[in-house]
This record gives structure tokens, C-alpha cells and sequence, in this order.
């Protein structure tokens, strides 16, 4: 049996597992079980798991990585062990810890992950001087973006991105996905927020002010009392500065073409202003290199997150 958590206040994965196994006439009693998360061991908008977990008679749970939650944190294990089910944990750690880094950062900041995505050429240029960027990538990019957007609770772009671009910002593939991520768009142009709000029509958009370094935190605090567990960043480069610069993002992808631009004036990936000695560069920690199509990406974390990590 299998199963995963489809949603706020619905089953947790262990219980759905224990479900397709009932549908399937199947017993678990003396059985294993394996996931990536410390089962829960207290009352919220379902039950305990571990209650669940001892009472169906499985022998064995092997645990990917506890909860940081300090309300369960360990509590878990040590509950299932009381009851006679042998725990084994941590297995593949780093793995289930890469699979939960936006829940575990949401659990503990009350923020959400940020993710920043940027396609560029090997030069660095995401348009020309003229504002066009269609396509810098190809099709497989651009289908992950389509991923990270499914991933999203939020996509926040900026201005200038809005109005040349004109995004939709949804999930098109599948063309069925259930939910769509809230849409946001920076500009502290009051002037321009009817052009920007006709963009994108009936399903409309929040207009959020980041002209100030402290704009990023309250922002994120805002997003983060609304359940907004990952923000996907996909603006310019004035927008990936600031982002950058605040230090508002945890996870810094870069999805880079085969292909050199040029142009003094082509729009840089990441603007903003100018470091002077290279030792100013931002390095990312555990990077992930993934081919896709004729483009590569790279992932990592950003400076802030290595250090809490």
C-alpha cells in the first residue's frame, strides 16, 4: 500500500497507505512501513497517526527525517517504540530533507520558501535591450517551470515583467491542475496598477510594494499567516537583486541556454549594484547540475539557508 497528503485537514500519507491497503483486502498486521516524515503525534485538524500507527498492528516503521515541528520532533518515534513497533530512522536523511525543505522552512520561519528561477543564455542576458525574452530556454525548461509553478503557492513577478510580458503565470500542464498559485506582482507605481490589473483579468492579482529592503520580511510574514508554504520568484533582473540583496530567497535556480546574446544593453540576470571585488559573489551550497533538453540548470541554496541548514 502507498498514500500521500492531498491537502490541508485531509489524511496524512500513513493513513492513506493503511486505506489502499484496507481497500485492497489487504492486512498489515506485522507489516513495515516506510516514510520520509516522523509520523504525527498530536491533535490538530486530524487525529494522531502514531494512534493509527500501533493500532494496526504494523511490527516495523522506518522514518526518513523527523519533524522539526517542536511539537512532535522525536515525540514520534519515541511513542511508536513504547508501544512495541520497532523504529529505524534516519534513512536517506538528506534526500527526505531536500523533499520537505519548504514544509520544514514554513514550520519553523512561518514563511515561505523562496524560490527564485531565472533563464538565461551563457552570457547572462534574460531579453534584449528591447524587452524580448521569447524563448530563452527550451520546451523541457520550460515544461519544469511548469512544475515549479504546480510546486507554488505564489508567483511573483515584477513591473516591468507584467507589462512587457504579459504572463498568465498559471499552471497550463496539466491543463486540469486544480489549483492555481496566487498571483503577485511588484510595483510601487500606483499609476500603473489598472494596466497591470487588465493583464490579468477575472482571476486578478496582488499588487505588492518592495521598494524598501524591510518591504521583502513583511511580505513574507504576510504570506507565510496565509498558509503560502513556497513563493516561486520569476521577474527581471532588478526584481532577482532585490530578492537577493534582502536576502528573501532560499533556493536560487538557474535554467541557462546554449546560446550567447551579447549587447551592451541586454538585460542583465541579475541587476542592482555593482560589487567590487569578486569576493562579494554569492555561493551557492549544494548544488544541483540537471540536464534538460539542450539547457542546464543549476539549483542550490542560497548563503542564508547553508548557514541555518
Amino acid at each position: 500500500g502507498s498514500g500521500y497528503h492531498h491537502g490541508p485537514g485531509q489524511p496524512h500519507a500513513e493513513i492513506e497507505a493503511l486505506r489502499s491497503c484496507a481497500e485492497r483486502g489487504v492486512s498489515v498486521s506485522g507489516a513495515e512501513m516506510y516514510v520520509n516524515l516522523e509520523p504525527c503525534c498530536t491533535f490538530g485538524r486530524t487525529p494522531p497517526c502514531t494512534d493509527a500507527l500501533i493500532s494496526s498492528g504494523l511490527k516495523r516503521v522506518v522514518i526518513g527525517c523527523l519533524d522539526p515541528n517542536p511539537r512532535h520532533a522525536g515525540k514520534g518515534v519515541e511513542i511508536l517504540r513504547q508501544a512495541g513497533i520497532v523504529v529505524d530512522h534516519p534513512v536517506q536523511e538528506a534526500a527526505c530533507r531536500r523533499l520537505n525543505e519548504a514544509f520544514f522552512h514554513w514550520i519553523v520561519h512561518r514563511r515561505p520558501w523562496v524560490i527564485l528561477k531565472l533563464a538565461t543564455t551563457l552570457d547572462g542576458k534574460i531579453a534584449t535591450a528591447s524587452g524580448d525574452s521569447r524563448w530563452v530556454t527550451g520546451p523541457e525548461a520550460r515544461m519544469r517551470v511548469q512544475k515549479l509553478r504546480q510546486l507554488a503557492d505564489a508567483v511573483l513577478i515584477g513591473k516591468n515583467t507584467a507589462l512587457c510580458d504579459r504572463p498568465q503565470l498559471t499552471v497550463r500542464q496539466p491543463d486540469d491542475w486544480p489549483r492555481q498559485p496566487l498571483r503577485l506582482v511588484a510595483s510601487g507605481q500606483p499609476a500603473d496598477y489598472p494596466k497591470i490589473r487588465e493583464i490579468f483579468g477575472p482571476g486578478g492579482c496582488e499588487i505588492v510594494s518592495l521598494s524598501e529592503p524591510e518591504d521583502w520580511g513583511k511580505m513574507l510574514d504576510d504570506l507565510g499567516s496565509r498558509n503560502i508554504m513556497v513563493l516561486l520568484i520569476e521577474g527581471g533582473g532588478e526584481l532577482a537583486a532585490s530578492a537577493l540583496a534582502s536576502g528573501a530567497v532560499n533556493r536560487a535556480e538557474f535554467h541557462i541556454a546554449p546560446k550567447i546574446l551579447g549587447g551592451r544593453h541586454s538585460r542583465t540576470a541579475v541587476a542592482g549594484s555593482d560589487p567590487l571585488k569578486m569576493a562579494q559573489a554569492m555561493t551557492l551550497r549544494e548544488v544541483e547540475v540537471v540536464r534538460c533538453g539542450a539547457d542546464i540548470i543549476f539549483s542550490g541554496l542560497c548563503p542564508a539557508e547553508g548557514k541555518e541548514a
